[in-house]
């Protein structure tokens, strides 16, 4: 039964891809966004990991899906749907996906596999997953996170100096 919705998930996700990046009207694709962010948490759900799903429900469906709808909207669209009639949509998305095709297969066979991880099923089982989220990233992943963080900051101390800025100008 697992495998089977497994299936129904990736199939979906899939789908919804695909969907995402041939429809014309911009809130056509941020509805299939939005159902491509409920599966891939789904996906997360079938493997384990409730964090990563609340965090992908949380961020990406919620955040992520509000900043596409509030660019979508300072848009002009009509000029876009104009231009549209121009462009054959489906020639974009056959190249693209052959150059993805030939770069994924050649990447495979030069990929070399890693160790395995040290988490076991009886781990994860023994300890929540949040727990050894919260262990790996602030043990092992110490200092990328806290670099990450830095840079954060400075974007965002940068943002507020434009914004600032463009208001009293």
């Amino acid at each position: 039964m697992a495998k089977l919705f497994f299936i129904y998930l990736a199939a979906a996700i899939i789908i919804f891809s695909i969907l995402v990046i041939t429809r014309r009207n911009p809130v056509h694709s941020a509805i299939f966004i939005l159902l491509l962010f409920f599966h891939i948490a789904g996906l997360y759900l079938t493997l384990n990991a409730e964090f990563l799903a609340a965090v992908q429900m949380i961020i990406y469906a919620g955040a992520i899906l509000v900043l596409y709808l509030f660019v979508m909207l300072l848009l002009n669209l009509k000029e876009e749907i104009g231009l549209a009639q121009y462009f054959a949509p489906w020639h974009t998305a056959v190249s693209a996906a052959i150059a993805l095709l030939v770069v994924s297969l050649f990447s495979l066979w030069s990929f070399p596999l890693g160790p395995k991880g040290t988490v076991t099923r009886e781990v994860i089982l023994a300890e929540t997953n949040t727990k050894i989220i919260g262990k790996t990233m602030f043990t092992e992943y110490l200092y990328p996170f806290e670099i990450l963080s830095i840079v954060l900051l400075v974007a965002i101390i940068g943002a507020v100096v434009l914004a600032k800025k463009k208001l009293r100008g």
